[in-house]
């Protein structure tokens, strides 16, 4: 996956809304380990609601492919979601030590293929992200965890593979920050593997893919931020992927005001 983000950001203060516009280019899309359009580039566009601080918050994403062949996978996702920390008073014990301080994301999605009816392909999706900040006694080397759970979004559907569109996939990670003195930002790296139990028709419940990445955030201005990124996945189940080992990149332009 190769991707280009231009990001428009309305940020405000503490405690007012703050809004996020994202345009994204990818040209391989991957999700849950598979190449959603095989070797094909797309778009995302993305706005983003962050809802007054308050933790909640609103989007919606557009996808779209830039070649021919699969207009029937293009889709609008409308998301909403919740975040916050737990853990992170100070005491004696070790839970209570700060040690154990838990960042946590809950999201839920609706996925609208808009260019199928409602009962042949629409689908619901949770995700629950989870890092550990401190549990290793240093805060460049993070762990985390992420559990996605889709589902159809309704009954009588017509098409089997959506209708069976329903499962689990689990991915255990690891986040460090590397200081350089020759680039003016870390480099984060990051290391997963994922465990996918039951997503899709015909994938094994087995451990099925891990991904390497590198990626670092460049200001360019005080508004204006460039993250590129290089991942590589490592496929270790074909009925996942079966186009085996993927590389792909991350180009990100961030502007917020």
């Amino acid at each position: 996956m190769f991707l280009l983000s231009v990001s428009g950001a309305a940020k405000a203060e503490e405690g007012q809304l703050s809004v996020t516009l994202d345009l994204t280019y990818v040209s391989r899309w991957m999700s849950r380990g598979r190449q959603i359009w095989g070797d094909t580039g797309g778009f995302f566009e993305t706005i983003d609601l962050d809802l007054w601080s308050t933790g909640f918050g609103a989007a919606v994403r557009h996808h779209s492919a830039t070649g021919s062949g699969w207009v029937s996978k293009q889709r609008y996702d409308y998301m909403l979601y919740y975040g916050g920390t737990v853990l992170d008073n100070q005491g004696d014990s070790f839970l209570t030590s700060g040690a154990c301080l838990t960042k946590y994301k809950v999201s839920w999605i609706y996925k609208h293929y808009y260019t199928q009816p409602c009962n042949y392909a629409n689908v619901q999706a949770w995700i629950f992200s989870f890092s550990w900040p401190k549990i290793l006694n240093m805060e460049v080397l993070v762990p985390y965890y992420v559990a996605t759970c889709d589902y159809p979004a309704g009954s009588g559907y017509k098409a089997p593979s959506m209708r069976d569109f329903a499962g689990w996939v689990h991915r255990f990670g690891l986040g460090y920050d590397l200081e350089l003195p020759e680039l003016p930002a870390p480099l984060h790296l990051t290391s997963d593997i994922a465990f996918t139990d039951g997503f899709r028709t015909g994938v094994d419940h087995d451990w099925s893919h891990a991904t390497f990445g590198v990626s670092t955030k460049l200001e360019i201005t005080d508004n204006l931020s460039f993250v590129p990124g290089v991942y590589q996945q490592i496929t270790m189940d074909k009925s996942v992927n079966p186009n085996k080992d993927v590389t792909y990149c991350i180009l990100s332009m961030k502007y917020k005001f």
